[in-house]
């Protein structure tokens, strides 16, 4: 028999809102409610709410924290003031990105604040970051076999124990100041305790998501999870807000050409590319994934030689694609060739190939991609073996797509 299936604080919600939950990641949640494009289109023209309490939640702490954690970084976290939210990948000696994750630079004075009194006693800077849901307990190993001798600085992983909302869209900020109090409405980017409200919830609240709307992500304890989620559902219906599943959240992140790990990048340790892909083929460094943020060549970091000698290469990088001609739907693992008139599917001089693809619900369903790409710029066109006998001609896009 398999392992158990984890179920979050909201699972009870997802069942009465007739949602179709699946098995992600050894945890149950919700795929869709209404549909992916319903939900999509919601979180783009007002608001959606997202359980993500499948991602982790970890709390550094101590003297000379931002050194060290600046250490095995591509962020230059010291330059980061408290009350902002970045983003960074962690990587092996190799280079090779082992997660990436949005984190806070806060104080001991603000974490008192979220009143989590079973918090380890905290001290000087802090640091709160969100690893991915399938990555919790590598990168608590990668960050525990890291940490100096001297004890100084002190890690807690509080996934178990914290569920996480995130509520996105342009209606987001009304929402949220009507539910939770104005003082909470946090800027984008940037993080607090939350504030004295009506539920007498505390925890953490930032201006951040993986929708690439104005948006917040909420850190709370899993008994108050339930009732933030309610309330804010309840909110005036003219916001237009809806639950929303995995499903959206993966196009919305697509049309921001944001990455995913497990499936546009992948730790070598923990095994080998996806259906399709060559060999090692999302072993990837910063400098490939062509992220315009989160990494920082000017100071010393783990993996550091390795991304200075690849950014001086000429090898692949991940680039967007936009259909222009019909065919089947961009997928993971077609590969993609360099566009010639005339050219057949093969004999087709392929130069790389797609990690995210699919249709794209705010683009009239057009065909979008992310791909690992040779010798390509912005503008260029190339072609996409979509199928056995079919090549569609696509233009490489920098993401957003919209």
């Amino acid at each position: 028999m398999g392992a158990k299936l984890r179920r979050t604080a909201l699972y009870q919600e997802h069942v009465e809102a007739g949602a179709n939950i699946v098995d992600f990641h050894g945890v149950e949640l919700p795929i869709w409610y209404s549909s992916i494009s319903d939900e999509h289109l919601a979180t783009r023209n007002s608001a959606g709410l997202f359980d993500v309490s499948h991602m982790g939640f970890f709390r550094f702490s101590g003297a000379g924290l931002l050194d060290w954690l600046e250490s095995i970084s591509t962020q230059k976290i010291s330059a980061i003031n408290p009350g902002r939210c970045a983003y960074t990948h962690f990587l092996d000696a190799n280079g090779h990105i082992i997660d990436d994750m949005i984190f806070a630079v806060t104080n001991a004075e603000e974490i008192a604040a979220t009143d989590c009194t079973k918090w380890k006693g905290c001290e000087g800077e802090v640091v709160l970051g969100v690893p991915n849901a399938s990555m919790i307990g590598t990168m608590r190993k990668h960050f525990e076999e890291s940490m100096p001798d001297d004890g100084t600085i002190c890690f807690e992983d509080l996934s178990a124990e914290t569920s996480i909302l995130a509520l996105q869209g342009p209606n987001s900020p009304q929402i949220l100041g009507e539910v939770l109090g104005h003082d909470n409405v946090v800027s984008r980017f940037k993080g607090q305790a939350i504030c004295v409200n009506e539920f007498g919830i505390s925890g953490w609240i930032q201006g951040t998501g993986y929708t690439g709307e104005r948006g917040f992500e909420i850190f709370i304890d899993n008994h108050d999870a339930p009732i933030l989620w309610r309330a804010l559902l309840a909110s005036d219906p003219s916001h237009g807000l809806v639950p929303v599943g995995l499903g959206a959240r993966d196009t919305l992140r697509l049309e921001k050409g944001y990455l995913l790990s497990g499936q546009d990048f992948l730790w070598p340790p923990l095994g080998d590319a996806g259906e399709g892909l060559p060999a090692g083929f999302l072993a990837r460094n910063s400098w490939e994934t062509n992220v315009p943020f989160g990494l920082d060549l000017e100071h010393q970091f783990t993996g550091r030689d390795a991304v200075t000698k690849s950014a001086q290469s000429n090898g692949q990088k991940w680039w967007g694609l936009k259909y222009l001609g019909k065919g089947p739907l961009p997928r993971n693992g077609k590969a993609v060739a360099r566009f010639s008139e005339g050219v057949g599917v093969d004999d087709a001089e392929i130069i790389g190939y797609i990690t995210s693809g699919g249709p794209s619900p705010s683009l009239d369903r057009v065909g979008i991609g992310m791909a690992y790409l040779k010798g390509v710029k912005e503008g260029d066109h190339v072609l996409v073996i979509a199928s056995a006998r079919k090549l569609v001609e696509a233009e490489i896009i920098r993401p957003p797509f919209i």
